[in-house]
């Protein structure tokens, strides 16, 4: 898992964070506001709102016309499981599930079809570390 990390941390560039909530005190708001700070391209994935950070809110992966290379996921484990086919649609290089969020059966998958997964870490730090 230390090699998805350091492979995801150093390649990405063009994150889709699903699940980024416009409430400022939500880990997916302050964790996507610190990728931005960072300069990544971040692309909100949220059922409501029309910008976030800044940035267009899309409803899906699958509406976003610009290449991804990341996805980060805030939302529940099982919600993977149906997330995994837009990744494979989008073809996305990796694939982060935020801090406790644990999905054996789609970490599998990624490692099976050479998507660089992460689950039960959080972004922010493990690029805190790497500073």
């Amino acid at each position: 898992m230390v090699q998805d990390i350091s492979k995801i941390l150093n390649s990405m560039r063009y994150i889709a964070i699903v699940g980024l909530s416009p409430n400022k005190e939500k880990a997916s708001y302050f964790v996507s506001k610190y990728l931005q700070d960072c300069g990544f391209k971040i692309y909100p994935i949220y059922p409501k709102e029309e910008i976030i950070l800044n940035e267009k809110v899309f409803r899906s992966l699958k509406e976003i016309p610009f290449l991804i290379d990341t996805v980060v996921m805030f939302r529940k484990s099982s919600y993977a499981n149906e997330l995994f086919e837009e990744l494979l649609f989008k073809n996305v290089k990796n694939f982060w599930m935020q801090l406790g969020i644990i999905n054996d059966e789609i970490m599998q998958k990624c490692q099976k079809y050479g998507i660089n997964c992460v689950q039960d870490r959080c972004i922010k730090i493990e690029l805190q570390k790497k500073v």
